[in-house]
């Protein structure tokens, strides 16, 4: 330990200083000085102990994801976590000056696992929406995205839900999603669900169903990427709704999600999300929203 080995260099260099005077004089010098050494080296040491301590206090968050929403999040061909949303946590995480954990949970636990604090936050292409704020808060925006509907190539004469309501068409969609709930308005429609958009995607293929409906991301990723199956179906329309995703927090985390916040806008300011949406193909449905669309 260096400061101990300066500590009896000193102690040394005093004895051969003092090496002529009485043992007496020698000892109570010895001792004067030894004490105001071992003090200095414990003063010393105990602000290493703090330095190392306040180091120590670089948070490790630990964070949620259902990494079943090709292009946001999925498991890749090496078992890895890989999308959008993995790339951006990345980001927002590094830019705060956080350490974090990523891990892979399924989407009825994300919820009650940041409540109960198993999580320190939550990213999983989330809108946010008033409801969910009585019991969470959300970071500021950082994708506004949508509802957006693919629908058989051969219905024509078709241009919204409205149509397929009046003509009781079967439209899939991913069960307990927005895109879900959303075609619950219509009445005429039968809903056929899914517990993977892209189950619901191979239906449409195979005719099981007249249409489908998802989240704009990711109806354009499969449309784009399944040319065979893109073959067969058309977009109705554009997006049809206007959902902001956010990362969700606890309620009483208020100065964790200031460092969210403040790293979001920095990133969306400076491009590099916009960079992530062209990276992984988004698509014209989502875009990156302004840092003044906060919630």
């Amino acid at each position: 330990m260096r400061g101990v080995s300066w500590a009896w260099e000193v102690v040394l260099r005093l004895i051969l200083k003092n090496g002529r005077v009485s043992y007496e004089s020698r000892f109570s010098v010895l001792k004067k000085y030894i004490s105001k050494i071992l003090l200095s080296v414990f003063i010393v040491l105990g602000l290493g102990c703090g330095q190392s301590s306040q180091e120590s206090k670089i948070q490790r968050l630990v964070i949620a994801i259902d990494a079943t929403f090709i292009p946001m999040s999925f498991l890749n061909d090496q078992g890895e976590l890989d999308g959008f949303e993995v790339d951006l946590i990345k980001a927002v995480t590094k830019n705060a000056g956080f350490d974090y954990e990523l891990v892979n949970i399924e989407w009825g636990g994300l919820f009650g696992g940041l409540i109960t604090k198993k999580f320190d936050l939550v990213i999983s292409s989330i809108t946010i929406l008033e409801e969910r704020k009585n019991r969470m808060a959300f970071s500021i925006p950082y994708l506004q995205s949508g509802v957006a509907v693919l629908v058989r190539n051969d219905i024509s004469n078709v241009e919204s839900l409205e149509q397929l309501a009046e003509m009781q068409a079967t439209i899939g969609a991913q069960i307990n999603t927005t895109s879900y709930y959303f075609l619950q308005k219509y009445e005429g429609i039968k809903i056929k669900t899914y517990e993977k958009f892209g189950h619901a995607f191979i239906d449409l293929a195979n005719e099981g169903n007249d249409g489908v409906v998802g989240d704009s991301v990711q109806v354009n990723y499969y449309f784009n990427k399944n040319k065979e199956l893109s073959q067969k179906a058309k977009f109705l329309g554009s997006r049809l709704t206007s959902e902001f995703y956010g990362i969700v927090l606890r309620k009483e985390d208020v100065e964790l999600k200031r460092k969210i916040d403040a790293s979001l806008t920095m990133l969306i300011e400076d491009g590099t999300i916009q960079k992530l949406h062209d990276k992984w193909e988004l698509g014209e449905f989502a875009a990156v929203p302004r840092p003044e669309n906060s919630n």
